[in-house]
């Protein structure tokens, strides 16, 4: 599609030829409206969240089962949350700013299972549609233990049919990994950007991985093609799922949880700022959504995508959500951060969380592996250069005049604030990738 920015009010052609140009940005939405006006164009509430949650527990024993590493957790698929004082002094150097309030990084690169935030949406689509499986084949009835579908005739049942998704990688190995493990036969469909240790990974699990040349709306299109021509296959849409961004969205409980452990408060004058590097949307669209329905307008929660791919900035800015690839523009969609290389975003995820979504930052490839390198040197925490993006989001807030002009538009105190980068990948990546990545 070839866009005409003449049709765009002047502030948006503006801002729409520097993402084209690749520049770095930050960009304030100018449809977040407070949570009570925006959550009433919203389909779901807190209600799908805390349902979401239930299938959770009905699955840990499960989960518990087959993944022993779960098991301090009792099952439940969580992560770290810690402070971090050194980074956010290191961060401060560089910058040659102050970073106002606490530096808190939520550790989804050490997630179990699949290693990166993918885990929480891809394995608890993949529990949902066992469960409406199971139920449909009389498998489980009422008050049944999960632990029911690891026996050999579920086990059997669930090997007639087949898991199919695509991806870029960390969703990949999200699903495939359950889907393997619980019985399914399991097809990952990869974009070219997707990373050889990843495909490996996969296949050292049975999976199949069919290889493309494309990118990832490529890899999306033929997985689905192909999983029409199944009637026993199932399609994980990364583009429109609902369950993936509920599994996401259950995230923002945990976070209350620690957050009440750890004794920090989250109101109008201890305001909570979150930076979640965005892909395709799903993972920080579910996040949002959930933190959101606790915390309201106390939590301000900002995109972060790579300058060559920023197609949430391009559907929020223009409207267009799904309709508008960054191809469009003129950019590449080629990231080192493979699991943002994606040229369209969600339409469902733009469309439901436009009243939400704080805004939008754009980052430089050059700089993600340098911020990597800061947090393992100052903190020993590794993570993939996808997550290196939100890295530099409280650097932006503070140093940029759109960030300025956020805080003091929002009122927010920034003395008693806290900062929390969303960190993903990182926890499977093999000690030589870790070694060139940090190097």
């Amino acid at each position: 599609m070839k866009l005409n920015y003449s049709k765009l009010p002047l502030k948006q052609q503006t801002i729409l030829k520097e993402v084209s140009k690749a520049r770095e940005l930050f960009w304030q939405n100018p449809q977040y409206e407070p949570y009570v006006k925006a959550q009433k164009t919203c389909a779901y509430d807190r209600k799908d969240i805390l349902e979401a949650q239930k299938l959770w527990e009905r699955f840990a024993p499960l989960i518990r089962y087959y993944f022993p590493e779960t098991a301090d957790r009792c099952g439940r698929i969580e992560s770290p949350l810690t402070l971090t004082e050194c980074l956010k002094k290191r961060l401060e150097k560089e910058a040659g700013i102050k970073i106002k309030g606490e530096l808190l990084i939520k550790r989804d690169s050490d997630l179990p299972i699949a290693g990166s935030v993918k885990a929480r949406g891809g394995i608890f689509e993949i529990c949902k549609y066992t469960e409406e499986l199971a139920e449909r084949y009389g498998i489980l009835k009422p008050g049944d233990s999960y632990l029911k579908l690891a026996e050999n005739k579920s086990r059997e049942v669930f090997h007639d049919h087949t898991i199919q998704v695509g991806s870029t990688g960390n969703l990949g190995i999200s699903i495939g990994i359950i889907s393997a493990v619980f019985g399914y036969r399991t097809v990952v469909h990869m974009s070219a950007d997707a990373k050889e240790w990843k495909k490996e990974l996969l296949r050292g699990h049975g999976v199949v991985v069919v290889e493309y040349e494309g990118d990832y709306a490529e890899a999306v299109r033929k997985g689905r093609e192909q999983s029409k021509r199944d009637s026993r296959s199932y399609f994980v849409d990364d583009e429109n799922s609902r369950s993936l961004f509920m599994g996401y969205a259950t995230a923002a409980l945990e976070i209350q949880e620690q957050l009440h452990e750890a004794k920090i408060q989250v109101d109008r004058e201890h305001p909570l700022f979150v930076y979640l590097p965005c892909g395709i949307g799903g993972a920080p669209g579910g996040i949002t959504f959930g933190l959101k329905q606790i915390f309201g307008d106390q939590v301000h929660c900002f995109f972060v995508e790579p300058t060559q791919a920023p197609c949430m900035l391009a559907g929020l800015l223009t409207g267009l959500h799904s309709q508008i690839s960054v191809q469009d523009l003129g950019l590449t969609g080629k990231t080192q951060a493979d699991g943002l290389a994606v040229g369209r975003a969600s339409g469902f995820v733009g469309k439901t969380m436009e009243h939400f979504i704080s805004g939008v930052l754009t980052v430089d490839d050059e700089k993600l592996c340098p911020a990597i390198r800061m947090c393992y040197e100052t903190e020993g925490i590794f993570m993939e250069p996808s997550a290196g993006s939100a890295i530099w989001g409280p650097v932006r807030l503070f140093a940029e005049e759109e960030g300025r002009e956020y805080m003091k538009k929002m009122g927010c105190s920034m003395e008693g604030s806290t900062h929390m980068i969303w960190a993903t990948g990182g926890r499977f990546v093999p000690d030589e990738i870790r070694k060139q990545l940090l190097e």
